[in-house]
């Protein structure tokens, strides 16, 4: 196995039994593992710059625990109807301006409605032609609207795990797991790429998360970018008390997953704002290698432009 852990390529399935190893490492070695089939791969001393924005927010019908968007839950947050195309075009051109490199747009939805297909697809085509790479979070699509979304020439269809298949039902009980997988399938179909990852911190064992990096690494193909999220708790959220995750046991995540899909952008997603810059150094010593930028992401803190600046000089890391 060591042997094709340093080539950084794997021709077969993954085992939990070869994650569970991987995990069970000393953290320095797995550390300088992850580092190495990062370079193999990614220049270490660049990080994607991308800006995510909320063009619908609230009332989601989902029951997600950790979602302060759900409207089983009272956290206070108003919903709001769908942005002006215009809006969002003005967004992404000031993303580009302040660096950002790809657009991600989200909408608290169970599904998106006929309705608003023509608008998603015109924000899409209107965002890729400022030379973002754009990427959309909808919910769950159908056939025909996959088609008609990367018709109109999404690059990236996020649609997150969240967690592994058996921790999932603990979490969200109005889709399952199963639902997730074949809105995935149908966005490879579709020919766009896919944006699939999830959150730790959620009260999940350790075996758990090596289910959740079992089910990505072995999707046909893993997921071109790999968004992990730190649980930002929400009050008024079934998970507004949980405890954060160690910032050790975050990077060794982070490491695991650059070991399991050596080509994936692996994104640090929500959580930075709670992280120390010496927990984000580790990090991105481990293999991440991308970020969103700006004060927010979605609903929750984000650190900000100069905090971010501050940050990737004293690391010798340039935002591309």
């Amino acid at each position: 196995m060591d042997g094709d852990l340093r080539a950084g390529a794997r021709a077969r399935i993954w085992t939990r039994e070869e994650i569970e190893a991987l995990m069970a490492l000393a953290f320095t070695e797995l550390i300088f593992r992850a580092a190495q089939i990062h370079r193999q791969h990614f220049n270490p001393t660049e990080v994607q710059a991308s800006r995510l924005m909320s063009i619908k927010t609230g009332g989601c019908p989902e029951d997600c625990g950790y979602c302060s968007q759900s409207a089983h839950f009272k956290t206070g947050l108003k919903a709001s109807k769908i942005s002006a195309v215009e809006d969002v075009v003005a967004e992404a051109r000031r993303a580009k301006a302040e660096g950002a490199s790809r657009f991600c747009m989200g909408a608290a939805w169970r599904s998106p409605n006929a309705r608003d297909m023509p608008a998603l697809c015109e924000m899409a085509g209107a965002v890729k032609a400022l030379g973002l790479e754009t990427c959309m979070t909808l919910g769950m699509l159908s056939d025909e609207q996959a088609a008609q979304l990367s018709e109109a020439g999404l690059d990236y269809y996020n649609h997150n795990i969240d967690a592994s298949p058996e921790y999932y039902p603990r979490m969200v009980s109005t889709r399952t797991f199963e639902d997730r997988i074949d809105t995935l399938e149908r966005v490879r179909k579709s020919g766009m790429k896919v944006c699939c990852g999830g959150i730790v911190g959620m009260g999940e064992a350790a075996e758990d998360r090596v289910g959740f990096l079992l089910a990505l690494a072995n999707m046909t193909p893993p997921p071109e970018s790999v968004p992990i999220n730190a649980l930002m708790p929400i009050e008024g959220t079934p998970l507004g008390e949980s405890e954060p995750i160690a910032a050790i046991e975050f990077a060794r995540l982070i490491a695991v997953a650059r070991i399991l899909m050596p080509t994936s952008y692996v994104r640090l997603s929500a959580g930075r704002e709670n992280m120390s810059d010496e927990a984000q150094a580790l990090c991105f010593l481990a293999g991440a290698n991308s970020i969103f930028i700006g004060d927010e992401l979605l609903t929750t803190n984000n650190p900000g432009q100069d905090k971010d600046a501050a940050l990737f000089e004293r690391l010798g890391v340039r935002l591309v």
